[in-house]
């Protein structure tokens, strides 16, 4: 019960929630940066890119758009950790033409990821592995090992590729 003394504006009552966690463990909360750009030489592209990689950036892409008075653009999106959002921001607005910016935070899911080495009959290449609940649900070939396996060995990438996927499932049917 709730007893027998009154306090005068606090309730003599106690209650307690118990129940579990719900979020996901997997979940990240992100900002998502955007702007267009229709006037600006593309050359700049490639350095912008570079300069929000270097200051956190989780992901830096660029998606062609049509913008007003039927111009060509391009759409900048920067996903980063929230805390990024003004330098990535001040990035943006230093590098590019652009007046203006949109953000909006988000939550995304991100897989287990394992960095392990397979060796092929060319020599070894790291393979990205992703999981979830333990399942491998991907296996990828790290490119720079077989695009450097490719030169020395006189070779083409995709045959290097494959190499190596194959190495990893073998692998996996071995133990």
């Amino acid at each position: 019960g709730a007893g027998g003394r009154d306090l005068e504006g606090t309730p003599n009552v106690l209650r307690i929630v118990v129940g579990r966690d719900a979020t996901d463990p997997h979940a990240q909360r992100v900002v998502v940066l955007e702007c267009e750009i229709d006037d600006m030489i593309p050359q700049i592209f490639g350095v912008l890119m570079e300069q929000l990689y270097a200051a956190g950036a989780l992901e830096v892409f660029y998606t062609p758009v049509q913008m007003k008075k039927n111009r060509p653009g391009t759409l900048i999106t920067v996903v980063a950790q929230p805390d990024l959002r003004d330098a990535l921001t001040g990035i943006v607005f230093r590098e590019t033409t652009t007046i203006g910016l949109r953000y909006q935070e988000l939550m995304r899911a991100c897989l287990d990821r394992e960095l392990i080495v397979v060796e092929t009959s060319v020599g070894p290449v790291r393979v990205k592995l992703a999981r979830r609940g333990g399942e491998v649900l991907n296996a990828s070939p790290e490119f720079e090992d077989c695009v450097r396996l490719a030169a020395e060995r006189a070779l083409p990438v995709k045959q290097i590729y494959g190499l190596a996927v194959q190495a990893y499932w073998q692998s996996c049917h071995e133990g």
